[in-house]
């Protein structure tokens, strides 16, 4: 007897196996032949690429550790002025990329720069010059990916202390523990789990950052893979640093997951849940969590945009000579567009791991979801190389014409490789969605008669839509934000605000820069307000 074709089943396995394309591709790279460069830079700056990507990445871990944590802790065990605003607005700090962030350090503290001008005003002519701290190089690259980075631990260390009983901080006041000694023995430990969480996520933005490094000229894995291809157009190579670079971060993945897997989440504490008490802060206490706080939200948000909103009104022709209505179309068209597309197709692959139940699904959607670890010059990269391959070795084989230009510059590829750079974020956030539908309730509408179709469109669809909504906003931040893929596969003359900043800040034209970064920021800004109603749920608040 034949198995009855399960059109579930094969839409969601071709959707993972065709966001499992890139990973492929990559690792094919050591099959491939590469040009004398491979030979050059393995003798030469291969070894500095390496150790800058160790380097960056160890001092932002530290930074967004002691940023991230130390808000969060703040704000959720204590009152203190302005203690409810600085839950959310600290936030804001996703709506500045770090390449943007970098744009705004360098303006400010450069040569004749804001605050050479700040100075001169207040108190005259100087050599201030020679006093004004300079961030450049690897110290400007980390300061920019810390205060735009920080805000992925602060969020899940915050959920996490957010759900912590009031029983554990008994019990360190029962043990004898000061508020200092039962944060590093109790809190902190209890917190693990999502704090390495929020660390991973910063790692692997931190390895996967362009704009920035580009700009401070550090010589890292991402700019050795762009140079690779674009400098020296050997897109073998390119693949193939790509491919260590991903065996890092997958091994930062895997490590991430067993740390979760062998860390307990809570302790076993008679009682039960006990609603933790806010402790109210008074005299000094109460002024540094205040300033502590303050100075992250000020130099993490009102800092750049300060910076950006500065030089838009003092070089105003910047602000008309720039497109403003058709890079706001350009920059929500692939947001939406990309959106709705990945809504829908990990709604069916969601939808069809749930139907199916197949070892051999999950173990491909588990692959397919590590997209988001992979930085975006290796995506743009592994999708051109993919395409040319199929191109050259099928399509031609066939007799058909070439299918490169349907793919290369064009809003098709990118939105492709938007797919599979954010697919993890869809097919995550639909799944938690999908845990809370027990499955007794599929059962009961086949018994009802509703086919697998109908119960997929009239139950499932209307009951995720709050979760639908969160995750269209998280995905339209995200692209906005985005910079290597849309640089390098966009359509001509098609520009967001991310390409307009970062072609006009490569030029070293920064004023130029400011105004469309001021609306990236501003737009992106707007996204996250909205998210925050989803991201800052309390209990009995």
């Amino acid at each position: 007897m034949t198995k009855k074709f399960n059109i579930w089943f094969v839409l969601s396995f071709t959707i993972s196996l065709f966001v499992c394309i890139p990973i492929i591709t990559v690792f094919s790279s050591f099959f491939q032949n590469t040009s004398n460069y491979y030979e050059i830079l393995k003798d030469t700056f291969l070894v500095e690429y390496i150790l800058n990507s160790l380097t960056l990445l160890v001092l932002v871990l530290i930074f967004t550790f002691i940023l991230g944590t130390g808000t969060a802790y703040l704000v959720s065990f204590f009152k203190f002025p302005l203690s409810n605003f600085f839950k959310w607005a600290l936030i804001l700090s996703f709506a500045v990329p770090p390449y943007i962030y970098a744009y705004s350090l360098t303006a400010f503290f450069d040569n004749y720069g804001t605050a050479f001008t700040i100075l001169t005003n207040l108190l005259g002519e100087g050599e201030y010059n020679k006093i004004i701290p300079k961030f450049n190089g690897m110290f400007g690259a980390v300061l920019s990916m810390t205060f735009s980075l920080f805000a992925y631990v602060f969020i899940l260390s915050r959920a996490s202390f957010l759900y912590q009983s009031q029983n554990l901080i008994d019990l360190g006041k029962n043990l004898g523990f000061s508020r200092f000694k039962s944060f590093f023995k109790i809190i902190l430990p209890a917190a693990r789990p999502a704090i390495v969480a929020g660390l991973s996520l910063v790692a692997m933005e931190t390895l996967a950052e362009f704009g920035a490094v580009d700009f401070f000229s550090i010589n890292t894995l991402t700019t050795g893979i762009y140079n690779s291809w674009i400098a020296f157009d050997d897109l073998a190579f390119a693949n193939r640093i790509a491919s260590f670079l991903l065996l890092f971060i997958f091994s930062l993945f895997i490590i991430e997951n067993l740390s979760r897997k062998k860390a307990k989440y809570h302790f076993n504490i008679k009682g039960g849940f006990k609603q933790k008490e806010k402790i109210k802060l008074k005299g000094a206490k109460s002024f540094f969590a205040f300033v502590f706080c303050f100075f992250v939200f000020f130099m993490s948000f009102i800092f750049p945009l300060s910076q950006m909103l500065y030089w838009t009104i003092k070089f105003p022709e910047n602000l008309f000579d720039l497109q403003i209505v058709t890079l706001s179309l350009n920059t929500l068209y692939l947001a939406l567009l990309s959106s709705v597309v990945l809504i829908s197709f990990s709604l069916i692959s969601n939808y069809g791991n749930r139907v199916t139940n197949n070892k051999t699904l999950n173990i491909l959607s588990t692959m397919s979801i590590s997209g988001y670890a992979i930085p975006g010059v290796i995506l743009a990269v592994a999708f051109i190389t993919f395409i040319a391959w199929f191109d050259n070795t099928i399509i031609k084989s066939l007799g058909f014409l070439s299918i490169k230009k349907v793919f290369f510059g064009s809003i098709l590829g990118l939105v492709l490789v938007y797919f599979i750079r954010f697919y993890s974020l869809a097919f995550n956030g639909i799944k938690s969605g999908y845990e809370k539908i027990n499955i007794a309730v599929d059962e009961s509408a086949y018994m009802l008669g509703y086919s697998k179709r109908k119960t997929f469109l009239n139950i499932h669809v209307p009951f995720l839509r709050n979760s639908l909504l969160l995750i269209v906003i998280l995905i339209s931040l995200e692209i906005i934000r985005e910079l290597p893929i849309t640089l390098i596969l966009r359509p001509f003359n098609f520009e967001t605000f991310a390409t307009t900043a970062y072609i006009s800040a490569s030029e070293d034209l920064l004023e130029a820069a400011a105004v469309p970064s001021l609306f990236l920021i501003l737009i992106a800004s707007i996204f996250i307000i909205i998210a925050s109603k989803y991201i800052l749920r309390e209990h009995n608040e």
